[in-house]
Order: structure tokens, then C-alpha cells, then sequence
């Protein structure tokens, strides 16, 4: 089969990037395609050309669509449904002629937000019927999430990528922490912060000192500076997975590191494919959808 036969469009719109899928009315990929046509990128009237251009040839059909694209700076804003309740909002928002957007979610107390991850969530629970626990979504803000009954109870949003990407980048560890990778190291970062993550300022430093002094490989320091902030993130977000049940939504190296840090405190997690969330969670948007429809 090819796109020509598509009955919708499946679409994650991030910040940098947009992936769209042709879809059959049972939920089959019949083609697919990505761009660079995030919405960090475009303006408000830019959107629909975007998406235009990215499908051209294919059947002008209706467009599901989650992520960045219902932010305040997207194409229109998909106000955020309060937890606790289901992942995937009873609305949709619509966005030009023919597209309709999967609302985030917000907590109020402590305040949060995500948009994206809650398609993933949603997808994960269709293929998973009554799963209870917490899913982790590691990223730039990585998202822990208590799940309950097939509702989101509660969920924290921890800036490690972010941290990573700043402390490598912009400060002094940048001429300590290169390529390479030690998984020795790594476990040992994890250690060091879960058992004095108040010390965790002081022992980035101490990677930059024993480069200096010990001639510590860049590789050993970037993997224990990665296993501190991830540990110093387990344990931040203790109160979530220690005894529950654990799925980690992420595809590669950085999920696989999360299962890794878990398993080194005797809390197993099960590794799951985004991608797959992602389409499953569009799909049961567009079953919602054309039900009501």
C-alpha cells in the first residue's frame, strides 16, 4: 500500500522537528516523512504551508497532531486538561482547514506542564490495558508520571538534559567531559549522587580537579557527570518509582541509561519504544475523534 491510500494524518510537531505519518483507517503506516519545520521555526501562518510541503502528493485528509504545534507559540493553543483525568482530552483543538490538536496536560500544584509526552502515555496504555504505575519519559525536561485506573494522577518534570547540556557546554567542565563513555563511571555518578545528592555541586567539580591532578579521561568524566545528574534525579523523584511498577518511553542510549540507573537501585524498568507510543497514541486520538465525528 502507499500514501495515496491514507484515510488520516498522524503528525508529532515538536519544537525543532516535525515527523508525519500516512495512516490507513485501521492504523497501518503507509508512508512516512520528516522536515525541519519545527515550531521553533515558524510563525503562526507558517503551519499550514509546513505541513503542505511535507505531504505533498499525499491525500488531503484530516490531520492529527500533538506537541509543540498546540503550545502558546504554535500554529493554535491547545489548552492544557488538569490532572488527574486521562491522557488524551475528550477535545480536540483545530488548526486550519483540516488538523486537530491533541491538548498537554497541567498540573496546578506543584505547577507543571507537558505537551507530547501525553500521546506517548496514551499510546503506551492502549497497548498495555490496566498498567498501573509510573512512566518515565526521558529527554531535555524528562517526565516522571504516576499513572492509575488509565488516568495520569500526578507527574514531575526534571530539567537533567537540560543541565547536561549547559554544564558541558558552558562551564569549566567543558574541557573535561568530551567524547567517550565509561559505564564504570557512570555507575558510579549514579552512586555517589543517590547517596549524597546534597553534595552534588562540590563533586561536579572534583571531576574537573582529578582531570587536572589525576589525568581523568574525558570519557570516565562524562560518564560520571551524567550518572550524577541522573542520579541526583532518581533521587528528586524517589517518592515516585521506588516500589511501583516502571516503563521508560524512550528509543536509544539515554532510555537505555535510565533503565540502567534503575536497575542499579533494584527497581527494574521495562524500556519501551517512543516511536510506537507515539503512533499508538495518535491513533487512539483519531479513533476518539472520528467517533464523534
Amino acid at each position: 500500500m502507499s500514501a495515496a491510500a491514507a484515510t488520516w494524518i498522524a503528525a508529532d510537531w515538536g519544537t525543532t522537528h516535525l515527523r508525519v505519518w500516512a495512516m490507513s483507517s485501521s492504523g497501518s503506516v503507509l508512508a512516512a516523512a520528516t522536515s525541519d519545520d519545527g515550531m521553533g521555526s515558524l510563525t503562526r501562518d507558517g503551519y499550514a504551508a509546513a505541513l503542505d510541503r511535507l505531504t505533498a502528493g499525499w491525500p488531503r485528509v484530516p490531520v492529527i497532531a500533538c506537541g509543540m504545534v498546540g503550545s502558546r507559540q504554535g500554529w493554535a493553543e491547545a489548552a492544557y486538561a488538569t490532572v488527574p483525568c486521562r491522557p488524551l482530552a475528550d477535545n480536540l483543538t483545530p488548526a486550519g482547514d483540516r488538523t486537530h490538536i491533541i491538548p498537554g496536560l497541567k498540573q496546578t500544584d506543584p505547577a507543571d506542564v507537558m505537551r507530547g509526552e501525553e500521546t506517548q502515555i496514551a499510546g503506551f496504555l492502549s497497548l498495555n490495558p490496566g498498567w498501573d504505575g509510573v512512566i518515565c519519559l526521558p529527554g531535555t525536561h524528562t517526565k516522571w508520571v504516576h499513572v492509575s485506573a488509565d488516568e495520569v494522577v500526578s507527574f514531575q518534570t526534571v530539567m537533567t538534559g537540560d543541565l547536561f547540556a549547559a554544564i558541558t557546554g558552558h562551564t569549566v567542565l567543558r574541557h573535561s567531559t568530551g567524547a567517550g563513555w565509561d559505564d564504570a563511571g557512570f555507575l558510579q555518578g549514579i552512586d555517589d549522587a543517590i547517596s549524597r545528592p546534597e553534595r552534588l555541586a562540590a563533586r561536579l567539580f572534583s571531576l574537573r580537579a582529578e582531570g587536572l591532578l589525576n589525568a581523568l579521561p574525558d570519557a570516565v568524566a562524562r560518564a560520571r557527570l551524567s550518572g550524577l545528574l541522573i542520579g541526583a534525579e532518581l533521587a528528586a523523584t524517589k517518592p515516585y518509582w521506588l516500589g511501583q511498577q516502571i516503563a521508560v518511553i524512550g528509543a536509544g542510549t539515554l532510555a537505555l541509561l535510565y533503565v540502567t540507573a534503575l536497575g542499579a537501585q533494584s527497581a527494574p524498568a521495562t524500556q519501551v519504544n517512543a516511536d510506537r507510543a507515539t503512533l499508538a497514541g495518535l491513533t487512539a486520538a483519531w479513533r476518539r475523534w472520528k467517533d464523534k465525528t
